[in-house]
């Protein structure tokens, strides 16, 4: 027997089958001409401490400024609602990451240009998460950081926690990040200032046509 608020798993089966999609009259095509601009997500991975959130939002600000139409999802602030029943175990990572990738594909389907900063550690999950959307609706944005170099950072001191055993299941240290082997756009961040990161990625945005005045 279940509680008042759960749901059984058996719940769970029958729903899928009564469940029905509706089609919509007004299209992903239609919002995106509205907006003059190409749907796309825009997927941030890379360490905790390697610059995403930071890079991410500079880029988002510089898109802004030129009048496209976006939406960041930030990690930390998704987990303060819609994720934050989930812990930071192997599965709940991924579970993290499935339901970020359900948002995002409704904020593509707006007709937005839509940003994440996750870390992502697992390749099968961004690329699960790729497979939701459209041919070419999805960039994978590695921010490659050396883990020294984030260490070294640690903005919110959570490496120091972690060497000290304060901190289970954390990315790099005793939880494995698999980094993107063929990323849509490798952004090397050691040399470069956040400035000069986001101006590359805006300027690949419009290289590759997602920017109004480009379709």
């Amino acid at each position: 027997m279940t509680s008042s608020n759960q749901t059984s798993p058996y719940e769970n089966k029958q729903a899928e089958h009564d469940v029905v999609w509706h089609n919509t009259s007004v299209t992903q095509a239609e919002r995106a001409q509205l907006k003059k601009q190409q749907p796309v997500v825009l997927w941030f991975t890379g360490l905790s401490g390697s610059g995403k959130s930071t890079i991410a939002n500079a880029v988002e600000r510089k898109l802004w400024l030129s009048g496209q139409h976006t939406y960041l999802l930030d990690g930390d602030n998704v987990r303060h609602g819609l994720n934050k029943d989930l812990g930071f175990s192997d599965e709940a990572r991924v579970e993290n990451i499935r339901r970020i990738g359900e948002v995002a594909k409704l904020f593509a389907d707006a007709g937005n240009i839509v940003l994440t900063a996750f870390i992502s550690p697992f390749q099968s999950d961004r690329d699960q998460v790729r497979n939701l959307l459209s041919q070419g609706q999805f960039l994978e944005v590695f921010i490659d950081t050396p883990l020294e170099v984030c260490e070294a950072r640690d903005p919110k001191g959570l490496y120091k926690k972690a060497r000290a055993g304060e901190i289970k299941h954390f990315t790099g240290i005793d939880s494995e990040y698999q980094a993107p082997k063929s990323p849509d756009l490798h952004i090397e961040t050691s040399s470069k200032s956040v400035e000069q990161c986001a101006e590359e990625i805006v300027q690949r945005l419009g290289d590759l046509s997602y920017l109004t005045g480009n379709q």
